[in-house]
């Protein structure tokens, strides 16, 4: 494991979701960056890019929308279709009776 320069303390080279997650929590109760940093051993501005990453995560999370809007779209334009398929399906079968020609038999 590497050494960290100041402290001559191990530190990981990869952090998990959950131990960012922890120094986030504990810099966000209003522990100081620079004692965090000098603690776990990473630059304060990693720290930092951590805790903006997950308040946009939080934002993310919080935002109220009603499904995605391209699926909304996707299932009108289906039930149009249909709609669309069943007018065809009439006017062919009124067109057999008429005699009109309807790309098939007369």
């Amino acid at each position: 494991m590497p050494l960290n320069e100041k402290s001559k303390k191990p530190g990981p080279k990869r952090w998990s979701a959950s131990r960012k997650m922890e120094i986030v929590l504990r810099y966000l109760r209003g522990e100081s960056i620079d004692d965090l940093s000098r603690e776990i051993g990473i630059a304060a501005s990693e720290i930092e890019q951590w805790h903006l990453k997950a308040l946009g995560g939080i934002s993310e999370s919080l935002k109220s929308r009603e499904g995605d809007p391209l699926q909304k779209e996707l299932k009108r334009a289906k039930q149009q279709i249909g709609q669309l398929s069943m007018e065809i399906e009439l006017l062919r079968e009124k067109g057999k009776h008429s005699g009109a020609f309807w790309g098939g038999k007369w």
